[in-house]
């Protein structure tokens, strides 16, 4: 890692430009409102006051945040993530700092890290980790950090940031943002550890605060390739995966005051197998995670409900959801074909279910492939280009 300069007058740096693109950004993420129920239209209603008065209390420093709004989202399982939705000109202000911060951390960050950084995706780093293994890196650390967005010290990110930055406005807006706390049924919870899933600056955070991880393996000569706290090290022998374990464990204990989740942190072998960004990878084959499956197949079991109609609007809904799952597992390294044609054939008798409100297998036959195909229905099959 190459360590430069302190960067100093980042709030100097702080534009109208800067804030119409910051804006443009959000509006194209879209999103809810938070806690203060302004939408994103409502704010560009008066877009002109509130980018100025918003640009003036982050030049001036009194910004002050509003708490995120607490929702969770299905994890399966019976389990639910939380997130935190901010107000939309705080997702503004956010993405103005971002916007400042990133350039000047990307170049300090290790070429193996992958996730939320410009021109990088899970994809570059699936690829990655079998490139390790035709290598012959056989022996893999699948480690998972225990709760790492809700855990993460303030302190590391600030003295990670610090390091870096030395302008003290941009420290106090972050850590206002780290410190504003949530609204969970009417009630306030403060949070003074974490960085909350659905900031637009936590993914960079992220990033930031397990940069040291990172230069920490490759000083041990370790292979490894990380996508925000996912991540697997990739070793020619158990011993040495075993090694990596210890190294991993002391360094997130002194350093991050982090730990591995026991139940989720294992040495293994591609032989064997391991679950890594929704795949799961062998030394036979990379497939599409049951877990994933089971996702999907939520996806589709609710728009294809019995009680729904079958119409226009609901293919096209259910081709948003084709497209999205095949987009991400139709690649050229994964095998997912036979899958695939499994799924299509489900997801045509979902269909057929709901048209004829029942489930008979003479139905095939009178609402046969080629009429769902007509209505513009999409196949995930199809998203392979090539024979696998």
């Amino acid at each position: 890692m190459v360590i430069k300069p302190k960067v100093h007058s980042l709030t100097g740096r702080i534009t109208s430009d800067l804030m119409h693109e910051a804006f443009k950004r959000v509006k194209r993420n879209r999103g809810a409102a938070g806690i203060d129920k302004v939408s994103i239209q409502m704010f560009e209603a008066n877009l002109e006051q509130n980018l100025a008065t918003l640009m003036r209390d982050l030049k001036r420093g009194s910004f002050v945040p509003k708490p995120l709004r607490r929702v969770y989202i299905p994890k399966g399982a019976g389990k639910s993530r939380p997130l935190g939705i901010p107000a939309v000109r705080d997702r503004v202000a956010q993405e103005v700092l971002r916007r400042l911060l990133s350039p000047i951390f990307e170049p300090l960050f290790h070429d193996h890290s992958f996730g939320f950084r410009p021109e990088r995706n899970c994809h570059q780093a699936v690829e990655r980790v079998l490139e390790l293994w035709r290598q012959g890196h056989l022996h893999v650390l699948d480690a998972d950090i225990h709760g790492f967005f809700d855990n993460i010290p303030h302190s590391v990110i600030m003295t990670s940031l610090a390091a870096v930055v030395a302008d003290g406005n941009i420290l106090g807006l972050v850590e206002k943002f780290l410190r504003a706390g949530v609204m969970e049924n009417g009630v306030f919870k403060p949070t003074s550890i974490g960085t909350p899933q659905g900031g637009v600056i936590s993914p960079l955070l992220a990033n930031i605060a397990l940069n040291s991880l990172d230069w920490h393996l490759e000083a041990h000569g370790l292979r490894f390739v990380r996508y925000a706290d996912d991540f697997v090290v990739l070793c020619r022998a158990e011993e040495q995966a075993k090694e990596a374990l210890t190294i991993v464990e002391q360094h997130l204990s002194n350093r991050l005051g982090l730990t591995l989740s026991p139940e989720k942190t294992h040495v293994t072998t591609f032989k064997k197998g391991f679950a890594f960004l929704g795949f799961d990878i062998c030394a036979y084959s990379v497939k599409m995670r049951a877990k994933s499956v089971e996702k999907f197949k939520n996806k589709v079991r609710e728009l294809t409900r019995r009680s729904r109609n079958l119409d226009a609007e609901a293919i096209v809904k259910l081709n948003q959801v084709v497209r999205g799952t095949a987009n991400y597992f139709a690649t050229p390294f994964s095998h997912n074909r036979r899958l695939f044609q499994s799924l299509d054939a489900w997801i045509r008798m979902r269909l057929r279910c709901m048209k004829f409100k029942r489930k008979w297998r003479t139905d095939n036959r009178r609402f046969r492939r080629k009429h769902l195909l007509r209505r513009g229905l999409l196949n995930l099959c199809d998203f392979y280009a090539t024979p696998a």
